[in-house]
């Protein structure tokens, strides 16, 4: 693994808009606009990175489009965290066939944390001769330069070498969103937990340069832009690797500072990095979200040792008695794994019983999923997933009772929403706390905050009316 960081250079990225140029002169010799179709699978920050393919494919005069069927271009973005999600992408890449059948100068390409990994690579260049070209988080970048050859040379290309350190700043950026926009802050991961495969698809922690980010956000502001959300693998490492003295906090007391009306929010914390300075300066500023998105991922300290997890549900408990007591409405939602390898059934009721004890608005659930090539996937694992679904379903049924119950208590009084969209003829908002809210209304109100009386709710979202 590489573990250089490379700030991308001016010139290098000035070369890349230049094959963008190239692209449409291509298609204007074509005699018009190709379309392009980018499919995303998994996590926010792979969301992020869609925007900015999507932001390069117009800048190269790609129209974009809604589906696969016709389409000039196809990117699918691929996440490898489960297995799951590894088998919907191989399952689709293969109905491709299928659509380039039918329009055989289609191009395909694969991008993505599963094209960091080598043996997935080697599979998609073998079974897959219909896929076109192949790059890694790392060469997002490079993509009009890969697409380019593509075109011009028709010869597949794949481009998943260990450049793991590089910052490429300045990509065109075309967001799916006018009120919510994602903001990468850094990017891979130190961590290494024992089952996630992400620091050896995405690479080592590299932080961007605080002025990049605050003018990025700045923009967003000045374009009307109301929700924005700081990503990272773990927000709480932001600014070690820069030596600036400025931490995460003071990256939040930053932003939060700026004029403009928006909420601010940040995800994924590591309970090992969060500190009591987090919570402080989140309770300090209005426009900070009081919300806290903090895995857990498992309620016994055996098995949290086993996932290299670096705390134990004591310190984590102290964690979330803290951020109560500094702001008690805080929104904590979590992630919880099911299921680990060794994991006994004693051990899960513990993870039960810290559900129980924090009251989690909502939390994301999963069965464990062996990753090749991560330490988890080589230790014994004698559960049945028989055992494992018994496991995941009592875990449900607890989590399903507490965000009903957490919804009621919602019922009966007001609150800020920013609305958002529409879901047949209601309107749909979000509260400070990321909770949805169904409501009637006109929908010259989207893209505005305003102020809703909660009447109802279900386990998963609340009703109202405005006030």
């Amino acid at each position: 693994m590489n573990h250089t960081t490379t700030v991308i250079a001016q010139e290098d990225l000035t070369a890349q808009a230049a094959y963008c140029a190239k692209i449409r002169d291509y298609w204007t010799q074509e005699g018009r606009t190709p379309t392009a179709f980018v499919d995303t699978y998994g996590c926010q920050q792979n969301e992020a990175d869609s925007e900015r393919i999507r932001g390069m494919l117009v800048s190269a005069g790609y129209a974009l489009c809604d589906g696969e069927e016709g389409a000039d271009l196809i990117v699918i973005n691929t996440c490898a965290i489960r297995e799951h999600a590894e088998q919907r992408v191989f399952g689709n890449v293969g109905a491709l066939t299928h659509t380039k059948r039918r329009h055989p100068a289609q191009k395909i390409f694969l991008c993505g944390c599963m094209m960091g990994q080598p043996h997935v690579v080697e599979r998609i260049r073998k079974s897959y001769r219909h896929v076109d070209g192949v790059f890694s988080t790392h060469h997002l970048w490079q993509f009009p330069s890969l697409l380019y050859t593509v075109l011009t040379q028709g010869k597949r290309v794949f481009s998943t070498q260990d450049e793991a350190g590089n910052i490429a700043e300045g990509l065109p950026v075309c967001r799916t969103s006018p009120l919510k926009a994602w903001v990468s802050i850094m990017y891979g991961c130190n961590n290494f937990c024992s089952y996630c495969i992400v620091p050896y698809v995405r690479g080592r922690e590299r932080s961007r340069r605080p002025e990049d980010i605050l003018q990025e956000v700045k923009a967003l502001i000045r374009q009307g832009y109301k929700d924005i959300t700081l990503l990272g693998q773990n927000v709480n490492s932001y600014g070690k690797d820069l030596e600036l003295g400025m931490d995460f906090s003071d990256l939040l007391a930053q932003i939060a500072s700026l004029d403009g009306d928006f909420w601010l929010r940040f995800m994924t914390s590591h309970p090992k990095d969060a500190s009591r300075k987090l919570f402080d300066t989140m309770a300090r500023y209005p426009k900070i979200a009081k919300q806290f998105h903090l895995p857990f991922q498992s309620g016994n300290n055996r098995v949290l040792q086993a996932m290299n997890r670096h705390y134990t549900v004591e310190e984590y408990l102290s964690l979330i008695a803290y951020g109560r007591e500094k702001m008690p409405d805080i929104v904590f939602t979590s992630d919880v794994i099911v299921g680990f390898p060794g994991e006994t059934e004693a051990e899960f009721q513990d993870t039960l019983r810290l559900i129980e004890k924090v009251g989690y608005d909502a939390l994301f659930t999963f069965i464990f999923s062996p990753r090749q090539g991560t330490p988890a996937a080589e230790m014994p694992d004698p559960v049945s997933k028989e055992e494992k679904g018994r496991w995941f379903d009592a875990l449900l049924q607890v989590q399903n009772r507490i965000s009903e119950e957490k919804h009621r208590s919602y019922i009966g009084k007001d609150y800020r929403v920013l609305i958002d969209g529409t879901d047949g003829d209601l309107l749909t908002a979000r509260t400070e706390g990321g909770r949805l809210v169904r409501l009637p209304g006109s929908q010259d109100l989207i893209g505005q905050f305003a102020t809703a009386h909660i009447t109802g709710c279900t386990t998963w979202s609340l009703s109202g009316h405005l006030v």
